[in-house]
């Protein structure tokens, strides 16, 4: 028997998709109707800048800025930010509500025929995850906000907004691309909100605890007998930053409806990612038959002989 088949016949996922059915289907209907080629292209854009490719690089973006007194608030908000947005919603909030990706639960649903058509039209993109809330829209936020709290704090208001616009524009990109529904990522946009605003108060907390510490020597800038050219490095951050942008958008362009697909069936056909090639989730064969299929990371989790009583 299988621990992870056993869960509750109700989720609270499932309770959400009941009381917001509704709601997330007049959204999807927003986007389809604006659906084009144009504008899939950018939605493929705006939703890099919350993928685990560029979110990992710049957290090791802000432990390098920490050792800069002048980026230091920047650097610890990053990192607190994204800590704290990261568990709340893989650690926590995903495993306790288990809401299935819309391309799996509403294959029984009447809208099914026009969000499928929505879904290859926008490149039948997948995830290997539990739903709700977006960790995509999380990450946005939580960067977004933690950076532009910290520029508004130097007096920069006019730069501090071009954050919370990119974010805004990657929630939607996850909605348009109906990887999401639209209630996840309003929960990603509340759970990454609150992840900014704490990462902002704890590093302004840590950094005002460095001024009172022999810990404020530490300072690369300082430790350099010339110093550092502001615009030089400036520019090192905006290189670094495009760098990391295009290691998270170029992988993502060979995505879509050729990606190796879970090979659960029940009561839908899971169209989630399948972890092929990954030593953690390796093959299973569930059914005894000689071959082994390749499962996304919820379906090997419950079927996987590991997880057996």
């Amino acid at each position: 028997m299988y621990p992870m088949l056993l869960v509750a016949a109700v989720t609270i996922g499932d309770k959400i998709d009941s009381a917001f059915y509704g709601f997330d289907i007049a959204i999807y209907k927003i986007f389809g109707a604006i659906q084009n080629g144009f504008l899939t292209q950018i939605a493929k854009v705006f939703t890099a800048f919350g993928d685990e490719n560029f979110v990992i690089p710049v957290a090791v973006l802000g432990i390098v800025l920490c050792f800069f007194k002048k980026t230091r608030k920047f650097g610890f908000a990053l990192i607190f930010a994204i800590a704290i947005g990261t568990i709340v919603t893989n650690v926590v909030v995903k495993p306790m509500v288990l809401r299935i990706r819309p391309y799996n639960t509403l294959q029984n649903a009447p809208i099914w025929g026009e969000y499928s058509k929505w879904y290859t039209a926008a490149g039948a993109l997948s995830e290997s995850d539990y739903s709700f809330p977006s960790g995509h829209t999380t990450a946005a936020f939580e960067m977004a906000i933690a950076t532009a709290l910290c520029f508004r704090s130097e007096g920069k208001k006019g730069i501090s907004w071009l954050f919370p616009i990119i974010a805004i524009l990657t929630m939607c990109s996850r909605v348009y691309l109906m990887v999401h529904y639209p209630t996840d990522v309003i929960g990603g946009f509340v759970v990454g909100t609150c992840a900014g605003v704490l990462g902002f108060l704890l590093s302004k907390a840590v950094c005002a605890l460095f001024e009172k510490t022999a810990l404020d020597k530490i300072d690369l800038e300082k430790i350099s007998k010339k110093g550092f050219n502001p615009k030089a490095v400036t520019a090192i951050i905006c290189i670094a930053l495009v760098g990391m942008f295009c290691n998270s958008y170029i992988p993502a362009l060979s995505e879509g409806g050729d990606a190796a697909r879970c090979e659960y069936v029940g009561e839908y056909d899971c169209q989630n990612e399948a972890r092929v090639d990954d030593d953690k989730y390796y093959p299973l064969d569930t059914d005894n038959d000689g071959d082994e299929e390749y499962y996304c990371k919820i379906h090997w989790k419950q079927l996987s002989p590991e997880t057996a009583d």
